[in-house]
Formats: C-alpha cells, structure tokens, sequence
C-alpha cells in the first residue's frame, strides 16, 4: 500500500509541471530522494514516465489512468452532450466540474472563446474558492464542512476583487446555497464573468456543478442571472433524471 501511495504521489508532484528531478520530486511529495527516484525509475519502467539523464517527464500513457474513470463514470458522459447544446445556443464556453480536495477538477467542457489565460481541458484544476463551480459546490457542503475546504486553501488574492478572507467566503457561500447559483465577477482572472449552478442526481444530491464564462465587455452579471440562468435551470431538470443516485 505504501509502494502505491508513494507512486500516486509522484504522478501528482507533476501537476502542472512538464519535468522535474528526483530532487523536485522528492521535495514536493515529501519522501527522500532515493524513494523518489526508486518510484520515478518504476514509473519509467512501466512506460508511465521518461527520463533523459537529468529530468524525468511523465508519458502519454499516465492519461490512461484518469480516461479510465471519466469513461466509465455517468456524468461527463450525460453532460458532455448537453453542454454542447448549450454551448451552441449561447454561444459560449461551458464547463463542468466537480470538487476535489480544494480545487474543482473539469470533467467536461466545450470552448468558444478563450476567456481564461490558463489552457483549460478536462482533467484541468482551479482553485474552488475564487470560482463560480466551486462556490455552487463548497456551498453543497455542510457549514463546517465548507469552513474547512477553505482553511486547507491557499487562498492568494489574484484580483483586486478575489475574496480571500474566510468571514467574507463563508458569508458568500450562504448566499449561494440561498439562491442556488454563484456568480463571480472578475476574482479568479480581470474581465472574466461567471455564472454556476449544481448538478443535482436522481436523488437530489449535488454532483457536480455547471458554468458558463463571458468577458465583461460582453455581458453584466445581470444579464447572466436574467437570460442564462433560465437555460441553465433547464439543463439541470434535464439532467438529474440520468444520474443515478
């Protein structure tokens, strides 16, 4: 078990990281530096990473691990479509996400414009505490629950408009789960507009939450709660009778 921790470690040591040395990676998952290079060689021989000499870089076939979930769960397949009708009736970039630890971890999207500076596909991650889904989805959580996320957050103030104190979150996030929809106004990236709402299952549980993302030069948030909410209300009655609770 320990070997298999240590191995799932290092494959997430290079988040966002296109190559690392033992010595990075050791530092980052915290294990010495000959565990690290024994699990990075091991991930070399199982054509999970590659090494040059000096660095180690993960391989096309750790994408196996993360495909073999999103193509055997329900909800990127049910939502995938539905996304792209309404992507193409607004003419914008929708997402969906679920939460995972602090961040909300995109399972399926459908991009028009490029609204975001950061590449975003599935599998991509963003911090919950300045995002309209994470919001949607941190409100879904109990009180103390949601207080807790946002402890465990690095909570970097990004724009002059980011949230960052936990008071003012919390406060947020009542207002959330109050009307059942967040939008944010500029906090995760300057000019960028959003409006979330939660996936609920059969049953009523949240599983994931939905947005769609303007420009500011485009839109108001009042435009988005008047016209774009109503269609996605829509997809959430459409949507929960497919999953399966």
């Amino acid at each position: 078990m320990l070997v298999l921790e240590r191995g799932l470690a290092v494959i997430e040591c290079f988040d966002g990281q296109a190559a690392l040395s033992v010595t990075e990676v050791a530092r980052l998952t915290g294990v010495s530096r000959p565990a690290a290079r024994r699990c990075l060689l091991t991930l070399v021989t199982l054509h999970y990473a590659t090494f040059d000499g000096r660095l180690f870089r993960l391989a096309p076939r750790v994408l196996k691990l993360g495909f073999s979930y999103l193509s055997s769960a329900d909800l990127p397949q049910i939502i995938q479509p539905v996304l792209e009708r309404l992507s193409a009736t607004l003419s914008e970039s929708c997402s969906a996400a679920v939460l995972h630890e602090t961040d909300v971890l995109y399972v399926a999207r459908v991009e028009t414009k490029r609204i975001i500076s950061t590449n975003l596909r599935i599998g991509s991650r963003l911090p919950a505490y300045c995002n309209a889904m994470g919001r949607v989805l941190l409100a879904s959580l109990p009180e103390q629950e949601a207080r807790s996320v946002l402890q465990r957050t690095d909570r970097i103030k990004r724009t002059q408009r980011t949230l960052t104190k936990i008071p003012d979150l919390v406060a947020e996030l009542g207002r959330v789960r109050d009307q059942d929809y967040s939008v944010v106004h500029g906090e995760l990236e300057p000019g960028l507009l959003t409006i979330a709402v939660p996936i609920r299952d059969a049953r009523g549980n949240v599983v994931a939450a939905v947005n769609v993302g303007e420009h500011v030069e485009r839109t108001t948030p009042e435009r988005l709660v008047s016209e774009v909410l109503p269609r996605m209300r829509a997809l959430q009655k459409e949507v929960a009778p497919l999953l399966r609770g």
